[in-house]
């Protein structure tokens, strides 16, 4: 599995990459290899405030429909708009061109409760 070393990562299997007070989020590679082909990306939140923890969109694959997670607190601001006519972009591209959504992050401190590389690496 591919665990990129300049990202943070939560237990539920989202990457965040940390850049200034605005995080972008995706699901990892074990997640969409977990999930199969996936066929829908679902995010109604862009525009809400919510809490760590809360769900922000679904992922659906061909066998499952998989809820995403807020990695941090903080204002939805974007979501990842090549994603509506091209779902498979979490799977092609996980790290990448995949990401799903950006956050103005509220809770800075958050950060520290995030899972490093190896700390992932060790729970997949």
């Amino acid at each position: 599995m591919n665990v990129p070393k300049n990202l943070k990562y939560t237990k539920e299997h989202e990457w965040v990459r940390i850049e200034n007070k605005v995080a972008t989020v995706g699901i990892t590679d074990y997640a969409q290899s977990q999930l199969g082909d996936v066929v829908y990306v679902d995010v109604t939140t862009v525009g809400d405030f919510l809490e760590a923890g809360d769900t922000f969109g679904a992922i659906e694959a061909v066998k499952t429909v998989a809820d995403a997670y807020m990695p941090l607190s903080g204002d939805v601001v974007e979501m990842n708009e090549e994603l509506e006519a091209a779902p498979q972009l979490v799977n092609q591209d996980p790290y990448g061109q995949g990401w799903i959504i950006r956050i103005n992050i509220s809770n800075p401190e958050e950060i520290s409760g995030l899972l490093s590389p190896e700390a992932y690496g060790k729970l997949i």
